[in-house]
């Protein structure tokens, strides 16, 4: 066995996401964590991107994870350029672009006989799985005819352009795995077979390359999800084959939904379907999602809708998806120093009944004994109080800013529909029952509906309008000849010109509630005042005047 890593040498941790799509919140908690750790004890954490599948990976997807990252306010010292960040001594860092760095160490097994090439076709590896089946047995590939091979029968088939792979050979005898967060484990003789270490494709696998990375980059301490801990047995081998050191190993626990089921993207696919169901379709709404892909998708439950189209088919059916990915959350107006709070509770705890602090308490705080074993529940209502509680506690200025950024990047045409007083006045008025940074926009598309395409709930209708004696559309009336006086069109000269009206009904509801649907369609909006004031005169009264005549 190789030494592990001495203590006294600077910490060095990595994150190193498959580039497959928007980063997963348990990924961001790894992430976090592996930052903290190393941050907190004057150390390094890398990023790396681990490409080598080329069916899952794409270079969008590698940006959309930086990004990703550094809305969180994870930044990394070494690893892909971007923006001014990244690059490093050890590079590259694609995996995809260390080819010839892995083609040494593949080289150095071969020769030293702790690796071979085998030829076996995806047909006849199907068949050794279903004999090992037959006999109610684990099938494990042992790989004696293929080291048996003589090296010119080797060598001239892959001259002759035979597939293969290269495999490990895994040296007999049990393998113990030490845990600095599950403690030791030992796998059994014969748990480990002679895996695949390069693909027919000339890349190397997952197991191959990060044993190889982690060596020349430094990499001291290895934090990542539980699901990965067997495969450590596999890492372990390979690092005392190459005559690597091992890092400290730490598995950190899954994140679950509340129900016990895993957080995933399916989680999306089964809120669709059910809405889908719900509604009865049996095509798309128009302009939503291609026919022919959503037959297909209808018929096979397997199958899920790119993340583009589901979200327009959700939108367009009214189905409000979970958030999965980090930029779902972004999406959906969350704090990033919230996430990362709330993050940092699902599996680990500062202790001391400490639950509200931010990434630099994080960086002092956390140490792997404080971390949980058994697996993390995402719950969404605390997050959603988390993110409430930081919201109330902003200063105006603040939370202006913040909003117009995220209306800046989520609803532009929003943004160009206020003049720069309305949008304040809107903040002003909406700080205070705002949950998330998107409520502002979610709860007031009245505001970016023209005048001439409003239209009215029914039941708002019913209860506020055409209700009560007189009508709620009587008092509506009254109230519109009052606005038209107004020359002056402000929160306080609106609220002065309607109060003696408002007071003679004995309740202000009774005049507020019917400007509210007349103006908004609906019950929910600002205060009244503060709704007619960023509206402006024109559109206020036409509205109501459309109000009155659909009547």
């Amino acid at each position: 066995m190789t030494d592990s890593i001495p203590s006294h040498q600077s910490v060095v941790t990595r994150f190193a996401p498959s580039p497959s799509g928007h980063l997963h919140v348990g990924g961001a908690r790894t992430a976090l964590f592996c930052w903290a750790f190393a941050k907190g004890r004057g150390g390094k954490f890398v990023l790396r991107i681990e490409d080598t599948d080329q069916k899952r990976s794409s270079d969008a997807a590698s940006i959309g994870f930086v990004k990703d990252l550094l809305w969180l306010g994870i930044d990394f010292d070494e690893g892909p350029e971007y923006e001014g960040l990244g690059g490093g001594a050890h590079g590259p860092y694609f995996q995809a672009q260390r080819l010839d760095i892995y083609q040494r160490y593949f080289e150095q097994l071969l020769a030293s006989g702790d690796a071979y090439y085998a030829f076996e076709s995806a047909d006849e590896l199907a068949t050794l799985r279903a004999e090992a089946k037959a006999r109610n047995q684990p099938f494990r590939y042992t790989g004696e005819s293929s080291r048996a091979m003589a090296p010119a029968e080797v060598k001239r088939r892959l001259a002759g352009g035979d597939a293969a792979v290269i495999r490990f050979h895994t040296p007999p005898g049990s393998i113990t795995i030490h845990d600095e967060i599950l403690g030791d484990a030992t796998l059994p003789e014969g748990e480990v077979d002679d895996f695949v270490i390069r693909k027919a494709d000339g890349f190397p696998t997952y197991h191959f390359a990060v044993v190889v990375d982690d060596e020349l980059m430094g990499v001291t301490h290895v934090l990542r999800a539980q699901e990965h801990f067997n495969n450590s047995a596999k890492h372990i081998v390979l690092q005392d084959a190459l005559k690597f050191r091992r890092p400290v190993y730490g598995h950190l626990p899954l994140i679950f939904n509340p129900d016990g089921s895993k957080m995933s993207k399916r989680d999306k696919d089964k809120v669709l379907r059910k809405a889908v169901s719900e509604k009865g379709l049996t095509a798309p709404p128009a302009g939503t999602v291609d026919p022919a892909i959503f037959s297909a998708w209808l018929k096979d439950k397997n199958t899920q809708l790119a993340i583009d189209a589901a979200q327009t088919l959700a939108q367009a059916i009214g189905a409000v998806l979970p958030e999965i990915n980090v930029d779902d959350f972004r999406k959906s107006g969350y704090l990033p120093e919230v996430i990362c709070n709330f993050l940092s509770l699902n599996g680990w705890s500062p202790g001391g009944d400490v639950e509200k602090f931010d990434r630099e308490f994080l960086k002092k705080s956390f140490d792997l004994s404080r971390v949980v074993k058994t697996a993390a529940k995402f719950d969404r209502n605390k997050l959603l109080a988390f993110n409430l509680d930081a919201i109330q506690a902003m200063g105006r200025q603040d939370f202006i800013a913040r909003v117009a950024a995220h209306g800046r990047d989520m609803h532009p045409e929003f943004m160009v529909k206020l003049t720069d007083a309305q949008f304040r006045s809107l903040c002003d008025a909406s700080q205070e029952r705002s949950k998330t940074l998107d409520d502002l926009f979610r709860t007031n598309t009245f505001i970016t509906t023209s005048d001439d395409d409003l239209t009215w709930d029914a039941k708002a209708i019913a209860k506020f309008i055409v209700a009560g004696e007189p009508a709620g559309a009587v008092h509506l009336a009254t109230a519109r000849t009052i606005l038209q006086e107004c020359d002056e069109w402000t929160v306080s000269s609106l609220e002065a010109a309607l109060k003696p009206f408002a007071e003679s009904l004995g309740n202000v509801g009774k005049i507020a509630q019917p400007l509210r649907v007349a103006v908004c369609g609906g019950t929910v909006s600002p205060p009244i005042f503060d709704t007619l004031a960023i509206l402006g005169k024109a559109s206020s009264l036409r509205r109501i005047d459309r109000c009155l005549e659909s009547l």
